[in-house]
């Protein structure tokens, strides 16, 4: 929803100058809300096919990390897009960094631990490659908290150690998953 209360609210906090997305799932209405803050979009080129409304504004990066500026990083790590895509925060955390990862890492209900899913309305896991994908890009970032995609979803301590000890869980898991049938 961009309305004007939302507008003047952003604008009283200083603007938007970048929108930075995880994923297509959340592309639409980027191009308005760039043109109304003369904002910038930063978009990995895999999912480039997703992007229904071409614009100017948008500037599709390539690779693993984009730098942007104050130390912000976006990291491609994959997940249930190709081009999907965490922040990362130095100062975040009380400057011992933080990621920003929407649902490409989530936090789930126990706030030790994150997931990784293929398909959410699916329920479809995230197969062993991919989750191997997200942490060797992470991996040379360092965080202590996430920020999840939703409110509250957010993991404030020992954040790194949480995505390592899920993952083992989670690898562990759909290791073992034969094993049921």
């Amino acid at each position: 929803m961009l309305d004007q209360k939302t507008i003047t609210e952003l604008k009283e906090r200083g603007g938007i100058r970048a929108i930075a997305i995880s994923h297509p799932h959340f592309y639409s209405s980027m191009v308005e809300w760039a043109e109304h803050f003369d904002a910038q979009i930063f978009l990995h080129a895999k999912d480039r096919q997703w992007v229904m409304r071409e614009s100017p504004r948008i500037q599709f990066w390539e690779g693993t990390t984009l730098s942007l500026w104050d130390g912000l990083t976006l990291i491609s790590c994959g997940g249930h897009f190709e081009g999907g895509t965490v922040l990362h925060w130095p100062a975040g955390g009380n400057d011992k960094g933080a990621l920003l990862t929407g649902d490409i890492i989530t936090v789930v209900q126990d706030r030790r631990y994150v997931s990784f899913m293929r398909s959410y309305p699916n329920l479809i896991p995230l197969g062993s490659a991919g989750i191997k994908r997200i942490l060797e890009t992470i991996e040379p970032f360092s965080f202590d908290e996430i920020y999840g995609g939703w409110w509250s979803a957010n993991v404030l301590s020992d954040a790194k150690a949480s995505v390592a000890r899920s993952a083992e869980r989670y690898l562990r898991a759909i290791a073992s998953a034969g094993s049921y049938a």
